[in-house]
Formats: structure tokens, C-alpha cells, sequence
């Protein structure tokens, strides 16, 4: 019922999961930086989680902490689940899932997936998220696995149709406050839910993410800024010398205050305040 990457590349943990299924990133899911990701899916046993994550902390290989857990349930029949550690990669489908069902694992320390899923259109689905992965090379890893999910999805993903999708990724440093959080996204309903976590995708990393692609408030683009936040009642009431102050001020307001630099202008806030032309104050 369900189409996963769980993925880790160099620092960066997480999973990427769609389904037919209500809210399936309240089961799914589960990520430990520097340890492993899991994905539990088919007939989802909830502690898998735990005990292929507690396995790996203890030094255990990929392979055989899925076989520990696995092992020991009476239901991995029906069982589906794929993992990432230290050590690399590993994908487990028990031999009553629902077909299509199957995964592809590999990697090592430095980068490894696992992709797996049941209930599919075809093997194509798999073959179209390891593809569009090993594609996004270089890009953060949440970007990766979105790129993942979205290639499953337009693949022919779950044979029963779209309903909810999930991106969970966590890197040091990363995300709020520095909080370790690169990614924490839910659609837990939704007629096109891999499209809507693309869209709530794009609108955390403009929330979330720091300054990029700086350009200097100089010349005309400071001339540009400076109109653009008068005709937002954001205006420069020092002759020119309050400007980032002014900029400063609106971002905060539109919950902007990651990106801003004093360096200048981040290039998607710039897109953000230009998407506002024309608009005044009511």
C-alpha cells in the first residue's frame, strides 16, 4: 500500500514515503542522526522502528539488524521494511505482500538507500525513485528524496491512487534555530498528496532555510527594494541608511528572518518581496 526511500548521505538521515493511506507519516517514518532511517510499511509493525534503530546503535549491520527484527515476528509475511545505517543499506518484503511488491538496497558509510514498496503499478516505481536519487546527486538530501518519492509517483506509484505522503529528514545544524531538522513534512489527506508535499516542500525551505545566492543592496536593485517595501508601509525613513532595517522588518513579518543577511538580499526573498509588486497598504 505504500512506495519508501529511506536514505542517509554523509550527515543527513531521512525517509520519503506515499501512500494510498490516510497519514502514513505517523507510521512509516523514523530517523536517528549518525545511527540509521527506517521505513515500515505492508502490514506495518510499529516496532520495527525501535528495534532496527536500537540494533544499530549497538553496532549491528544494516543486514542484520532487519533480519533480527524480522526473525522474530510471526507477521513478516506481510511484513514490508528497508533501512539505512553506518554500514549501508537493506530492504526486507515479506512473501504474502500484496503485488507488485519488492525494493532495491545498496550504499555504505558515506551514502546508501533503501527504496521498496507494495501494492504498485510495477517494478517500474522502485526502478524511477532509485533513478531519480542517484540523479539529484549533490543536492541536500531532502531535496533527494522528494525527487524520489515525486519519480515513484509519476511512475505509477500505488496501484489504489494518491491519498497521503510524508518527508522526514534530519541533519545537524540543520533547519530552525539550528534545531537538526531539515525536513518534518506531513499530508495526511490529499487527492494528490505527493504534489502537495512537493508544494509544502518548497514553502519550508524558503521559511526555513539560511541566506543563499546573496546580491548587494546597491544601485538600482537598492532602489527596487526601497520601492517595493514603501509600497508594503515598510519605508526608509533615514535616506537610504535605514533600508535593511526596513527589509529586516518585512521578512520578519512574512516569517522571512532565516534568510536575511547583512550582506545583502537572499535571491528567493528578493522573489518573495518582487511577487508583491503592485499590492498596498489597505
Amino acid at each position: 500500500m505504500t512506495f519508501s526511500i529511506a536514505a542517509h548521505d554523509r550527515d543527513a538521515w531521512g525517509v520519503a514515503v506515499a501512500s494510498k493511506f490516510v497519514a502514513v507519516g505517523s507510521i512509516v517514518p523514523a530517523v536517528r542522526v549518525g545511527v540509521g532511517a527506517v521505513a515500515t510499511q505492508s502490514l506495518a509493525r510499529w516496532a520495527y522502528r525501535d528495534e532496527v534503530l536500537d540494533a544499530l546503535s549497538g553496532g549491528a549491520s544494516v543486514e542484520d539488524a532487519l533480519a533480527a527484527a524480522t526473525t522474530g515476528d510471526d507477521g513478516r509475511a506481510l511484513r514490508q521494511v528497508g533501512a539505512v545505517g553506518r554500514s549501508g543499506a537493506a530492504t526486507f518484503t515479506g512473501d504474502e505482500c500484496f503485488p507488485w511488491a519488492g525494493g532495491r538496497a545498496t550504499g555504505d558509510a558515506t551514502t546508501a538507500y533503501a527504496v521498496q514498496g507494495n501494492i504498485l503499478t510495477g517494478p517500474e516505481v522502485v526502478e524511477a525513485m532509485e533513478e531519480a536519487f542517484l540523479a539529484a546527486d549533490g543536492r541536500p538530501l531532502d531535496e533527494r528524496l522528494l525527487a524520489a518519492v515525486l519519480a515513484g509517483d509519476a511512475a505509477g506509484g500505488d496501484s489504489r491512487g494518491r491519498q497521503s505522503a510524508a518527508l522526514l529528514v534530519h541533519s545537524p545544524g540543520a533547519g530552525y534555530d539550528g534545531c537538526g531538522v531539515l525536513a518534518d513534512l506531513r499530508v495526511d489527506d490529499h487527492p494528490d498528496a505527493p504534489a502537495e508535499l512537493a508544494r509544502l516542500h518548497a514553502l519550508a525551505t524558503l521559511v526555513f532555510g539560511g541566506p543563499e545566492d546573496v546580491e548587494p543592496l546597491e544601485g538600482d536593485l537598492r532602489a527596487e527594494v526601497a520601492d517595493l517595501l514603501a509600497a508594503l508601509g515598510h519605508r526608509d525613513r533615514r535616506g537610504g541608511e535605514g533600508l535593511e532595517e526596513s527589509l529586516e522588518a518585512w521578512m520578519s513579518t512574512e516569517n522571512l528572518e532565516n534568510r536575511f543577511s547583512p550582506n545583502g538580499i537572499d535571491a528567493r526573498v528578493l522573489s518573495e518581496l518582487r511577487s508583491t509588486r503592485g499590492l498596498t497598504n489597505p
